[in-house]
């Protein structure tokens, strides 16, 4: 027998679009949590440090490219043949500007014989004694002793000191000390210590670099290039001393002038004007980008120089003055200097003041460069009525095409004057060395003495010259210049 179960009533459900049966892209995730979408890559982070890490390296190369730091011995080696022989003869002269700072090496050069008539020739900003050469030449040829010095900052002289500074704070500094790190112990171990803690060791590398060493450049100002300057006079012996400042040779000397004019015999003034700022233009050398590509290419630092400085300056003259002013932070050293120039240096009042009323003065002036500079030639001989005025035909750096004029006006006008008187200073002879020499002077005058030792007398001469002697080495009396 069939049995009928009733069934239940089923609500009917309504029926659905195409659309709306299908379903939703959130009830069905794509991915899995496990997928790897939602999988860190551990090669991301690799990537983008290395090619960050690549970024920097090319930036810091190109920097260097640009402005080249290159360590003494490497640059000295780059440098053309003229240059190095011109070093070659020249001397070192180890000068102090303060007493809490290290000693500067200054570079000199001389010709002409010793215990002549003493000039010194002091160049402007960008120059060195290079430029002097010729004339310095001409100068001892006539019987003259010429001295040329490279300023600090300039040619063969110091041109950056080290120092060193606290490690830097903040996250500037501390990447700055990151990347000094790492240039010391190479990027391998940037590596390592990243993938043993997971970030950069900034507290290990801050507690070890308390102190790195920063190069700066020398930058001088007219006082201290004052004391430069007598420093040089005093070493060499050099006073009562014929002074030749050529361009902003004066801004940087004519302070020690005033203060020092007992020891100087007479001034000679080459192109400088009223201002005494020069004929460089450093904010040429201050500008990103251009100053690298005026001091890195030969003909575009020569056409710069034949438009501002000299029409006549040769080619191989040219890149010597480019080299010394690009090499050691050069540039930097030169610009830095110019800014802490006396900007109000006033030659009409330098020259009237009590001190170089009576000096012996003269000018000399480029004729034939421009109209405005010939006018400014006559304002400076108005400002100094008491000095001799004489023109030449080169530009303003005219060592290279006058180099002859300029070397004749000075011999005429040293000789002109009545001959240098030089002050004589007694040698204060230490009390120990003195003692010696006082015991040796009475075994020589004792007879018993004399009794006791075969050939007494030629033993205790010999012995008292061989005291003499040490004492000559010990203070360097006896020893010239090395070169």
């Amino acid at each position: 027998m069939a049995i009928i179960t009733e069934e239940q009533d089923q609500p009917q459900s309504p029926k659905r679009s195409h659309s709306q049966t299908q379903p939703r892209r959130s009830d069905k995730p794509i991915s899995t949590p496990n997928s790897k979408s939602q999988t860190a890559n551990p090669f991301t982070f690799w990537f983008y440090f290395t090619l960050l890490v690549s970024l920097t390296t090319l930036v810091f190369i190109s920097l260097s490219y640009l402005s080249p730091h290159q360590d003494p011995k490497s640059w000295f080696l780059s440098l053309p043949n003229n240059l190095r022989q011109h070093y070659s003869k020249g001397r070192i002269i180890k000068v102090q500007t303060s007493p809490k700072q290290a000693p500067i090496e200054v570079f000199t050069m001389e010709h002409g014989p010793v215990g002549s008539e003493n000039v010194v020739l002091v160049h402007g900003l960008g120059l060195s004694s290079y430029s002097f050469r010729e004339v310095i030449s001409i100068l001892g040829s006539k019987g003259v002793h010429a001295v040329a010095i490279d300023l600090p900052g300039n040619g063969f002289s110091d041109k950056s000191v080290v120092e060193l500074v606290e490690g830097g704070n903040g996250v500037f500094g501390r990447l700055l000390d990151v990347y000094d790190e790492i240039q010391e112990k190479g990027l391998f171990w940037a590596f390592d210590k990243v993938i043993e803690t997971g970030q950069i060791p900034y507290e290990e590398i801050g507690n070890r670099v308390s102190k790195r060493k920063v190069i700066r450049p020398i930058e001088l100002n007219p006082d201290e290039i004052g004391r430069v300057l007598g420093q040089v006079v005093e070493t060499m012996g050099l006073a009562p001393v014929h002074l030749v400042l050529h361009d902003s040779g004066l801004g940087f000397g004519g302070n020690w002038v005033l203060e020092n004019s007992g020891l100087v015999r007479s001034v000679t003034l080459i192109n400088t004007d009223s201002k005494a700022v020069g004929a460089l233009p450093l904010w040429i050398l201050e500008i990103p980008v251009v100053r690298e590509v005026v001091l890195g290419v030969s003909i575009v630092y020569m056409q710069f120089i034949k438009l501002c400085c000299s029409r006549g300056i040769g080619v191989s003259d040219a890149e010597a003055h480019r080299l010394l002013l690009r090499g050691r932070d050069g540039r930097r050293a030169v610009v830095g200097m110019g800014r802490k120039m006396n900007q109000s240096f006033n030659i009409a009042e330098w020259g009237g003041s009590d001190g170089l009323k009576d000096m012996p003065m003269q000018v000399l002036w480029s004729s034939d460069w421009s109209k405005e500079w010939s006018e400014e030639g006559h304002r400076v001989a108005d400002a100094l009525p008491q000095a001799a005025f004489a023109t030449h035909s080169g530009g303003r750096w005219p060592h290279e095409d006058a180099a002859d004029k300029l070397a004749e006006s000075i011999v005429q006008f040293v000789f002109s004057l009545p001959k240098s008187v030089r002050k004589v200073e007694e040698e204060i002879i230490p009390e120990h060395i003195q003692k010696m020499f006082d015991d040796a002077k009475s075994s020589h005058d004792d007879p018993h003495h004399h009794h006791h030792h075969h050939g007494g007398h030629d033993h205790h001469d010999s012995h008292a010259h061989a005291h003499a002697a040490g004492y000559m080495d010990a203070y360097g009396l006896d020893r010239g210049w090395s070169s």
